[in-house]
């Protein structure tokens, strides 16, 4: 089987690898290198890392459109193109395939379309996710399903966290879909009407709203942790917050949304609804490091307010 692998960074790795030892993959299309830091030195993507330490053929083109591209894809004969964190595939591409193209996206679809289900999950507070295999068509995300894996999420979970439980999940998905592409199926359509958008989450939206309760409040902190990660000012410096945890008590009414006193061990600070105790964060120009941490480096201001 003629199998063509796309995708860019570590969650498609195990997938990857996996694949390959069951299929052999052809040839694997992932972006092109990326200048990083002050250097600018260019980077591969860790697909294409993973590929290389395979002897798999690579290819990176600028455009998914270019023609050259194409021909060049097309004389490989796919049978099977399988996409997972990767660009958004033109008709030209993905009907290429004798047997089928398909995705596999990190959410329970038709919940969660677009670039970050696994960061809208968490911070939507979801009890349950998973991955969905589906054939490409031209909306995004909203092909046709071929399969589905669903798992708990257990209650403070962040992202990242979240991230690396799907990645073999994903694997086995795509694994199992390949099997399925070969026989006959029938795939499920989507139900438009409840689809739910997932889109990027950029840093400058990820300042916190203390007036929120407690609990959105953590949900938000752990849905970007670790990136792009949510931040509040501490005397007028960008403060990250990583990981936190609810105390379920009720909101001391002398106190106001954002106040903070950090003493002994305890980074603690006033929401809407409750309070919420800070454990890894990041101070301006500094490193990650746990609120005791930080407490125990603060000479002074172990009371005020966090914000604007």
């Amino acid at each position: 089987m003629n199998l063509i692998f796309m995708g860019t960074p570590e969650f498609a790795v195990p997938a990857l690898e996996m694949l390959h030892q069951h299929f052999g993959i052809k040839a694997v299309v992932t972006i092109p290198d990326k200048p990083i830091g002050r250097g600018q030195k260019l980077m591969p993507s860790a697909v294409k890392i993973t590929a290389q330490n395979l002897g798999i053929d690579i290819f990176q083109p600028s455009s998914l459109r270019n023609e050259k591209f194409r021909e060049e894809l097309a004389a490989l004969k796919p049978d099977i193109i399988c996409v997972i964190a990767f660009r958004i595939l033109p008709a030209s591409i993905f009907s290429l395939s004798c047997l089928g193209s398909f995705n596999v996206h990190a959410s329970l679809l038709p919940k969660y379309r677009g670039a970050a289900p696994i960061q809208h999950a968490i911070i939507n507070g979801e009890a349950e996710t998973g991955v969905t295999s589906f054939l490409l068509n031209e909306k995004v995300d909203a092909g046709n399903i071929i399969l589905q894996k669903k798992i708990s999420i257990p209650d403070g979970m962040t992202a990242g966290e979240l991230y690396r439980t799907l990645m073999p999940l994903a694997a086995n998905a795509a694994v199992e879909t390949c099997f399925i592409l070969q026989k006959t199926f029938q795939p499920l359509k989507q139900n438009d009407e409840i689809a739910t958008p997932a889109p990027k989450i950029f840093r400058d939206e990820c300042a916190i709203d203390w007036s929120q309760s407690a609990h959105k409040v953590r949900n938000f902190i752990h849905g970007v942790s670790p990136i792009p990660c949510a931040w509040t000012l501490l005397d007028g410096k960008r403060l990250k917050i990583y990981r936190c945890a609810l105390l379920n008590e009720p909101r001391n009414s002398n106190a106001f949304p954002g106040e903070y006193e950090a003493t002994g061990e305890v980074f603690r600070v006033m929401c809407g609804d409750e309070a919420l105790d800070l454990l890894e964060i990041q101070p301006e120009g500094k490193p990650i490091m746990t609120a005791s941490a930080f407490i125990r480096g603060r000479q002074h201001g172990l009371r005020g307010k966090l914000g604007a």
